[in-house]
């Protein structure tokens, strides 16, 4: 290889390294497992449900537990900085989250009552 490209080659693999890296670094900071204390803000009033989220990849499950309807399990999907869950509730509705990764510790978005109104939510994680 002639020494003129060697210098090219090398800032393109060093920009290419730091890339990659940064990939990684967002990955991690977008995993959602833990313990959460959300706030469920409607026209009615404020909930203060608390979810458990377990993530593998882009697959979200857990557990979406207040003291008005119990401890009720979910699935959802994580993409980026955004997610979504949904919770069947025993009465037949169903409450859709759709939320933004604000940081490792804060997310916030809206929820949907299966066409019945809708509310937005803030959630921190518990430490």
């Amino acid at each position: 290889m002639p020494s003129r490209w060697i210098l090219p080659v090398a800032a393109v693999a060093s920009v290419a390294a730091l890339a990659s890296n940064s990939l990684v670094a967002q990955r991690v900071a977008t995993d959602l497992t833990g313990n959460w204390s959300f706030q469920v803000v409607t026209e009615n009033g404020t909930g203060t449900p608390t979810v458990t989220m377990t993530q593998k990849g882009d697959s979200l499950s857990g557990t979406y537990e207040s003291a008005r309807m119990g401890a009720l399990p979910f699935k959802g999907t994580v993409k980026d900085k955004s997610f979504t869950f949904a919770v069947n509730t025993s009465g037949g509705a169903t409450l859709t989250f759709n939320g933004t990764i604000v940081d490792n510790d804060t997310v916030k978005g809206d929820v949907d009552f299966g066409g019945q109104g809708g509310a937005t939510f803030t959630g921190a994680r518990k430490k």
